[in-house]
């Protein structure tokens, strides 16, 4: 293994290789089962785990998802938010634009509000790739700017890495104009396997599985669920990694044959349309009945004082699950007892009593990884100490 930067042996030195090596270089015989790279998760539940993609990968994800769902094209002018090193970034900045011979944007720094809209305007993509809390800031951001951005060049916004609450989707549209595209993928599916369509948006809902891939969604016997029902989402592709490198038994849980295990709980309609429910390790059981915090985020999030929040499930003094909500506000002068009441009633209007968060924390912000995805295990933990 060959490390950029500093490291703690010369052996290891990408750029001591480099300079020690002939400008002649011979390709290494590779075919598309050949492994070719390792992509880390993000670490939204934990360590960061290496999945080994094939050859093959980039070039199917480009095809199915970018050709297929998005109709991408050599004229396209492709920004993402979300940087190289993620899953999600890899495609949208670099195979899908590769691809079809199209133009790519890429800029170094943090993309803030203030910085995201000035590429836009600059550089007048055709398409633009973010996630949830980024089109939140965008939209905060957009109200207060003295004059709006010139957005007109983007045909089409793509939302992944998280689910996309409903009232984020739907107040870009009535704001901004155009459509977002929410979708799910995975490090180990290399790139969105569900999504919306150009002419069927969804609110709330992952959307459709795209084709080329295969989902189902099973109960804790592995047995087949029908329309309505919540369980565990498992997907096959061609874009599916391989293993996870010297980690024989995450593999094994994982990677089942030629089905992933997502770690996501869903449910689909009778028109084969995919919601999300959650991350199956974040699902609560309240008074006997399973909760999923994503629905309750979304409610919550939609209160105009809350800019993003996270729920996770903490036990009362008798030992019984509820939920708990830790919520970042737009100006933190408004927090408060008399805040949390008025959240509360909100909630009354589209959420049952049980799923009522029992605890309220205001905080800065919520941990994330370096992909934007909460770290709930990180809000589980600061409870118990």
């Amino acid at each position: 293994m060959l490390v950029e930067g500093i490291t703690p042996s010369e052996q290891n030195s990408l750029e001591k290789a480099l300079s020690s090596s002939s400008p002649q270089l011979e390709p290494h015989p590779a075919d598309a089962e050949t492994d070719c790279f390792w992509l880390f998760s993000s670490g939204s539940t934990g360590r960061p785990k290496a999945a080994v993609h094939r050859h093959r990968d980039m070039v199917v994800t480009s095809e199915l998802y970018g050709v297929g769902c998005l109709n991408i094209h050599e004229a396209d002018i492709f920004y993402s938010a979300a940087k190289l090193f993620f899953a999600y970034g890899l495609g949208n900045a670099m195979t899908l634009p590769l691809w079809i011979g199209g133009t790519i944007i890429l800029d170094h720094r943090k993309p803030t509000p203030k910085i995201t809209f000035e590429n836009i305007s600059n550089y007048s993509p055709t398409l633009y790739f973010g996630v949830p809390t980024l089109y939140a800031s965008l939209l905060n951001h957009f109200d207060e700017l003295p004059s709006k951005p010139n957005l007109k060049s983007i045909r089409a916004c793509i939302s992944a890495g998280e689910a996309l609450p409903a009232d984020i989707l739907m107040r870009w549209k009535e704001r901004v104009g155009i459509d977002i595209l929410d979708g799910i993928g995975s490090t180990e599916a290399l790139h969105i396997f569900i999504t919306n369509r150009l002419n069927q948006i969804i609110p709330g809902a992952s959307g459709l599985v795209v084709p080329g891939y295969s989902a189902r969604i099973l109960d804790e016997n592995d047995q087949d669920l029908g329309p309505g029902q919540t369980g565990r989402l498992v997907v096959k592709g061609p874009s599916i990694a391989r293993c996870y490198w010297e980690d024989n038994e995450q593999t094994a849980q994982t990677m089942k044959g030629e089905w992933l295990e997502t770690g996501d709980t869903y449910t689909r309609d009778q028109n084969n349309v995919f919601t999300y429910c959650g991350r199956t390790d974040d699902m609560m059981k309240v008074g006997g009945i399973w909760c999923s915090p994503f629905e309750i985020e979304s409610e919550l999030s939609s209160h105009p004082s809350v800019l993003e929040c996270a729920i996770v499930a903490k036990k009362d003094d008798a030992g019984l699950v509820k939920p708990s909500a830790f919520i970042v506000l737009n100006d933190r002068s408004e927090e408060g007892e008399a805040l949390k009441k008025e959240l509360t009633n909100y909630l009354r209007n589209n959420l049952a009593p049980y799923k009522f968060p029992r605890w309220m924390e205001f905080v800065d912000e919520l941990p994330k990884t370096a992909t934007g995805k909460v770290q709930r295990f990180k809000l589980r933990t600061s409870q118990d100490t």
